[in-house]
């Protein structure tokens, strides 16, 4: 039976943008659902729905980084590609930061779009799967450096760059590094699927029978 594909989510407060996206998406036979706020996403989204997540960094109410904050929170393993105007490249790199995907600077090419939600969507997949690996989670945090194994200890109780950094005497930027390789190293999507991955490391593996 063929695996079902994820949802492409799209969080855009341009009307004109979420009806061309859903239309690009739909030519393709790819499920979409679009939005018009973070509010309305977060009033129907079920953190277990598998997909990818395209987001606008500026919205009025709730921004897209806000938004980003609160599905860590809910455990939410989204890939986020954000899309962003011209000055908004450094919030786009503090999204990266916090674990985003990818960002998208307006305007862009309609394949540049897919290609990055191709693989978000693939990464999600892959992610999800790796969930259930107990071994292979523990190969990776196995492969990450002692400095690094300390960061990822750090970042999944909810520390900030800025904190880690006093707690280990590293520079902000040091430890942003460390964090980068730490989501790339692990095959993170988001921080919650981070700590997703260290919790299900830590539980003891049942003998075999």
């Amino acid at each position: 039976m063929r695996e079902q594909p994820g949802t492409v989510f799209v969080v855009d407060d341009d009307e004109a943008v979420r009806g061309s996206m859903k239309l690009l998406l739909k030519t393709l036979g790819l499920p979409a659902q679009a939005f018009a706020s973070a509010q309305e996403f977060l009033a129907t989204f079920d953190t277990g729905r598998s997909g990818c997540l395209v987001l606008d960094i500026r919205m009025p109410g709730m921004s897209g980084l806000e938004l980003q904050e609160e599905l860590n929170a809910r455990g939410a393993m989204l890939p986020i590609i954000f899309i962003t105007g011209h000055g908004d490249v450094p919030m786009a790199v503090e999204a990266m930061q916090r674990g985003a995907m990818d960002f998208l600077q307006k305007p862009f090419r309609d394949q540049d779009l897919l290609d990055r939600i191709t693989k978000a969507l693939e990464k999600d997949r892959a992610g999800r799967e790796l969930l259930g690996n107990r071994e292979r989670i523990r190969a990776r945090i196995a492969d990450l450096t002692p400095r690094e194994r300390e960061v990822m200890a750090l970042v999944t109780q909810g520390k900030a760059n800025k904190v880690i950094a006093a707690d280990l005497d590293l520079s902000q930027r040091t430890v942003e590094i460390h964090r980068a390789h730490v989501m790339e190293k692990m095959g993170a999507n988001s921080l919650a699927h981070l700590v997703r991955m260290g919790i299900e490391a830590d539980q003891e593996t049942p003998p075999r029978r």
